[in-house]
């Protein structure tokens, strides 16, 4: 039995094609990188923003109900439960002022300070670094500069 082996023209992509078509994907993501660079801070700033509101809200409440604000020691733990150490809260609502105190947009716990060195109280965040001070995107921001580092990441933009 005689086998012919028909030798057609094979279809595929040349080598040519196939860098041609890598050239153009790696164009379109460094021009997608560039548009989206810096939207992440955008936004953990914005997160940051909304949770400082919020955390401010229970604050006032707190204060509102009980006549004094709670201690550094208690810190913002009084928010979520009756604090246990003094000054204990007499009139404090029976559910807490928040349903429970999460982590800043870089996954760490959020500062509080009473008597604060920028205001009344400050609450903030670490920053990127989770360090205190730090300069830049690493910085601390909290409830006295929040607007201003949303400010200089818009003219960095």
């Amino acid at each position: 039995m005689n086998r012919r082996i028909n030798l057609q023209k094979q279809s595929g992509f040349s080598l040519l094609e196939i860098l041609v078509a890598m050239a153009i994907m790696a164009i379109l993501g460094g021009i997608m990188v560039t548009q989206f660079m810096g939207q992440t801070e955008r936004a953990n700033l914005e997160r940051l923003k909304g949770d400082l509101a919020v955390i401010e809200s229970a604050i006032i409440q707190y204060h509102s109900d009980n006549f004094m604000l709670p201690t550094t020691e208690q810190g913002l733990d009084a928010l979520v439960s009756k604090p246990s150490v003094g000054p204990v809260p007499k009139n404090y609502m029976r559910r807490g002022y928040l349903p429970k105190l999460g982590n800043d947009p870089w996954d760490n716990p959020y500062q509080y300070a009473y008597p604060g060195e920028f205001g009344e109280y400050d609450v903030y965040s670490l920053g990127a670094d989770g360090e205190e001070g730090g300069e830049g995107l690493a910085s601390d921001v909290g409830n006295w500069n929040i607007d201003e580092a949303l400010d200089s990441l818009k003219s960095q933009e």
